[in-house]
């Protein structure tokens, strides 16, 4: 089969086309035959090691010191179909198509990847995919839709409050506008100008450029603020908060991290940024909203696996829109 080695730490040069075994699933685990994944950033954080200090040096210990050791295959998104079972597992069979995300486990930039029928905390989350959406629509929800769920959750939002999301226009954030207008919020959209009109179209309330205009420096008080992308001025976007009101960091710099459980006590107001459990539950939850046509999939580009280091180079650009997704074509 046709996978894409992970060769080196750093560019995208690192990552190689190769044919390599076919995988055979053991008793309790499943054959996905791939036929949709994506580039995340943390797809790209993973290859290059762009971790806070902090992460780099267990990465190292844990993928390899120099190069990449104990995993040779990333990739964490993934909609597929069955191929073949092991003989212990009883909630999938031959043909069923399924979407989901491997966690630690990655391994899904290649045309078949074994999966457990029930992943642990670290192996992700599965389920069987939206009806009515193709592949590629169905591999770009778990991640982005998991974590924005998740935080918007902790937040606590309610039908009446001002959410602003900051770096609104990539996976997390295009999930987390239709969320959060889903649960009744008005919602802000800040990103570069060439999305704005991406995100009116997806539910924004409101949208801002944030090449012209500072959303802590404008007047304007919310209820959550959504920094998705760990770039909003930190102090300021606390007071741009009402009293009470949630700070959500989905990508904390540990700087951050120590700053905020101050603020909370200091403040009243809740900065949360907790790592997300993936739960199948909340997959089959945002699924359910998909089939419903409440919850859409936002694709910028596509991209053949044989351009996978051309999709980093891309996705390491900041101009992605929604989701970049790499499509599979079995011959």
């Amino acid at each position: 089969m046709k996978a894409i080695i992970w060769t080196k730490y750093g560019s995208p040069d690192g990552l190689k086309l190769k044919e390599i075994n076919k995988p055979v699933p053991g008793d309790m685990e499943i054959l996905v035959k791939v036929h949709a994944t994506t580039v995340t950033a943390g797809d790209y954080e993973m290859r290059s090691l762009k971790f806070p200090f902090w992460l780099r040096l267990p990465m190292r210990l844990y993928v390899g010191l120099l190069r990449p050791a104990r995993v040779s295959i990333i990739g964490q998104e993934l909609a597929g179909e069955v191929e073949s079972v092991g003989r212990g597992v009883t909630q999938y069979k031959p043909g069923d198509r399924v979407f989901g995300a491997t966690g630690f486990r990655t391994g899904t930039y290649a045309e078949y990847v074994c999966l457990p029928e029930v992943p642990d905390d670290a192996e992700g989350v599965l389920a069987l995919m939206p009806a009515n959406v193709s592949y590629e629509e169905a591999a770009a929800v778990p991640t982005g839709g998991l974590e924005a769920l998740h935080f918007l959750r902790k937040a606590a939002i309610q039908p009446g409050h001002k959410i602003l999301i900051n770096g609104a226009g990539g996976s997390i954030g295009t999930f987390g506008v239709q969320l959060a207008k889903l649960f009744g919020a008005e919602v802000t959209a800040v990103d570069s100008a060439g999305k704005l009109d991406m995100l009116r179209s997806i539910g924004a309330d409101h949208v801002l450029d944030y090449t012209k205009e500072d959303f802590t420096q404008n007047g304007q008080i919310y209820d959550v603020i959504f920094d998705v992308i760990g770039k909003s001025p930190f102090l300021r976007a606390i007071r741009a908060l009402n009293p009470g009101g949630a700070f959500l960091m989905a990508n904390p710099k540990f700087s951050r991290m120590i700053l905020g459980g101050l603020v909370s006590k200091l403040t009243g107001k809740r900065v949360i940024f907790e790592m997300n459990k993936q739960e199948k539950e909340d997959l089959v939850y945002l699924r359910n909203l998909v089939e419903e046509g409440k919850l859409k999939t936002v694709i910028g580009k596509r991209y053949p696996l044989e351009q996978m280091a051309e999709a980093h180079r891309y996705v390491e650009t900041g101009a992605k829109q929604g989701n970049l997704v790499i499509t599979l074509n079995h011959t």
